[in-house]
């Protein structure tokens, strides 16, 4: 039954009640400010945790449903528990009231219980000023342009709010407060460009965050144990984005290196921190072109670089120290907490430390005792029947072809011999599993090897031309090392699902019902698919603008700015100064407008403030509210007929001049206006 059926409901009344009743000022301001404040807290909902978020909604709307029905906000005796208790939240939850999650999630808690208490302009105040602190803390989360158009209109939304409450009397509409907002945000464009531009970049940050801010960031780690790497696979967040200066390689030979893990326990593949450095060149002898590649790595709090698989030598990195060891995994000094940008030089055909003596060998040899018998047993019988290594590893492929071994992102669990249950049992694995099992394989068989980790594949970014590698391209693959020739790439993944390797893991993934139709709908061959497509690859490459120009404005992109100016000689200082010489330029440039379009007072009026003011220096102030005649009448009770017949002559003349029919011209009456305040005394 539709509203309007309901008995005694009239939409047109129900208009007309609200038109004929609009909502009192004092609770139309205070909706106002919610709504800025819950604008303030939306980038924040999807990394509270879910108690948190009920707990400031709910604060919110208690204060929303207060202000509707006009109930008193709560005493002091019933607020305070409630913000102890859920202080007592945040410590069980986080452990501490410190760092980045618990600080942020605290100050959002304490913002809504300060809206349940706001008695005075004060409070007005501090609650919109905390608001604009913590909108500066959803930058911890994200900086794309999406985060930074949200907080626009969340600084707008504070900006209206705040007009609203300062209003006295008559309040403007809505829109005209918000169009005041917009004209305090425009004016403050330039004074933003010119710090954006000229502030100085300082190497470092100028104050240190806390200790948790660069947690939480998605990535390959160090070790690998089963599904590490299929969790990432469900991540589509950008993990680099590549600029080849040639053509680019096929998909199939995408191999981005990352970590070599040469140590097993028995279940967890771990990276060796004894790793040498690069002895020399002649470890690694290509045999192709070389590949270069411009490479721009998001933060993932690690100290792990990625480039094409084989890398020469270690990058150039802006301020911090890098280095490549004899495993050829390139990294950086200090862990990456943010985006940078490198080269790095790659050979697609090589050779790789092939002249390694035994006791070189001999870590990528060992395995845990007492662990998958039946994969070692099997291991033996394949050395009993094959002596050739190259031929060994190509039977293992062709045992993972002809069986029933499956590529799935939900492996059934493994017990303590996972490799013997992997191979002889379940058969269902991710990229770890099958790297993992083929390693072990090899080892057993006596033939080095070791698992390595980093992404396969890659999309071209038609708009752009970047290549963008994102967090589901992470793979495991495997070396051996061959008498003769060295450390060689195998993926026993491409034996089993092929697929994963030529195209990209969606391709390998059957889905069912709904995100079966999704798939379908978003397939290469609808149109409804490449427009989804296109877009994301505009907005794609609109951020990846973004970072470059915006976010990875440094130093070093500062001081060429100022060369191209033909600044070619400045340090810090100079560039201080022209900040601030450039800052109060445009701060005066933008004050004048308003000094020249200050009220124009008229000649009569200025000699009739002159009379006023003389005769205020000798006790005899005009009110605020008191006309000439009024103020004449009261004057004339007041001060002897000598003096008031002059200052009688003078108000009647200023007041036929201003509210009269004066025949006369303006400047006669100035004339003789003056020739009357001078009589005055």
């Amino acid at each position: 039954m539709k509203p309007s059926n309901l008995p005694g409901f009239s939409l047109s009344g129900w208009q007309r009640h609200w038109k004929n009743r609009p909502l009192a000022r004092d609770k139309a301001d205070t909706l106002l400010l919610l709504t800025a404040c819950l604008l303030v807290l939306l980038p924040h909902l999807a990394v509270f945790a879910w108690w948190v978020n009920a707990g400031s909604l709910s604060l919110m709307l208690w204060r929303g449903w207060l202000t509707f029905s006009g109930r008193r906000l709560p005493r002091a005796w019933v607020l305070i528990p409630v913000a102890l208790t859920l202080m007592a939240g945040i410590y069980l939850t986080y452990h501490t009231f410190l760092g980045r999650e618990a600080g942020v999630a605290m100050l959002a808690l304490l913002l809504s219980c300060k809206l349940l208490e706001m008695h005075a302009k004060r409070d007005l105040y501090i609650v919109i000023f905390l608001s604009f602190f913590l909108l500066l803390t959803s930058f911890f989360y994200s900086q794309s342009i999406a985060s930074a158009a949200l907080a626009l209109l969340a600084v707008l939304a504070l900006l209206t709010a705040q007009l609203s409450f300062q209003y006295t009397g008559a309040v403007p509409s809505l829109w005209k407060r918000i169009k005041l907002g917009l004209t305090i945000l425009g004016m403050a464009i330039p004074l933003t460009l010119i710090a954006f531009f000229l502030f100085p970049r300082i190497q470092g940050p100028l104050w240190g965050l806390p200790g948790d801010a660069n947690a939480g960031r998605s990535g390959l780690s160090d070790s690998m144990s089963p599904g590490n790497i299929s969790k990432l696979a469900l991540s589509e967040e950008i993990a680099f984005r590549v600029k080849l200066s040639g053509a680019t390689p096929a998909k199939s030979e995408l191999y981005w290196r990352g970590i070599v893990l040469n140590r097993y326990d028995g279940r967890t593949w771990s990276h060796e921190d004894d790793a040498k450095p690069a002895a020399s060149t002649s470890d690694l002898i290509s045999n192709g072109d070389v590949l270069r590649q411009e490479i721009i790595l998001e933060p993932s709090g690690q100290t792990w670089l990625f480039a094409l698989d084989m890398p020469d030598a270690a990058p150039q990195l802006e301020g911090m120290l890098s280095g490549i060891n004899s495993q050829r995994e390139m990294n950086s000094a200090q862990p990456i907490n943010n985006r940078i940008r490198y080269q790095a030089n790659s050979h697609g055909q090589y050779r790789l430390q092939s002249t390694l003596t035994a006791q070189a060998l001999l870590p990528s040899l060992r395995l845990p005792a007492s662990y998958n018998p039946q994969t070692l047993r099997y291991a033996a019988k394949l050395r009993q029947g094959i002596s050739d290594e190259r031929q060994i590893v190509n039977e293992v492929l062709q045992f993972f072809r002809r069986e029933n071994f499956s590529y799935t992102l939900e492996p059934p669990l493994l017990g303590v011999n996972g490799i013997d249950d992997f191979l002889f049992g379940s058969r269902a694995g991710f990229c770890e599993h099958y790297a993992s099992a083929f390693v072990v394989l090899m080892r057993a068989s006596g033939i080095p090897a070791r698992v390595v980790t980093g992404y396969q594949g890659g999309a071209i970014n038609n708009v752009d031309g970047y290549l963008e590698i994102r967090q589901s391209d992470a793979h495991a693959w495997a070396e051996v090392w061959l008498s003769g020739i060295g450390w060689l790439r195998v993926d026993p993944t491409a034996a089993v699902a092929p697929e994963r390797i030529q195209k990209n893991l969606g391709s390998t993934q059957n889905s069912r019902g709904l995100a079966g139709l999704v798939n379908l709908a978003m397939s290469n061959d609808s149109w409804f698919g490449s427009a989804i497509r296109s877009a994301n690859m505009r907005w794609s490459a609109l951020n990846n603008s973004w970072n470059l120009w915006v976010l990875n404005y440094n130093q070093a992109r500062q001081f060429d700015l100022m060369r191209t100016l033909g600044l070619s000689e400045f340090d810090w200082a100079q560039l201080s100064l022209i900040f601030f010489l450039l800052s109060a330029t445009v701060m005066s440039l933008l004050a004048l407008p308003f000094m020249l379009n200050r009220p124009q007072i008229s000649a009569l009026d200025r000699l009739y403030l002159s009379l006023c003011q003389k005769l205020a220096n000798q006790g005899y102030p005009r009110q605020a509210h008191e006309a000439p005649y009024s103020y004449g009448q009261r004057l004339r009770t007041s001060l002897p007929d000598t003096q008031y017949a002059p200052i009688h002559r003078f108000l009647s003349a200023y007041s036929a001049a201003k509210y009269g029919k004066n025949v006369q011209s303006e400047a006669s009456t100035v004339k003789h206006l003056k020739i009357l305040l001078a009589q005055c005394r």
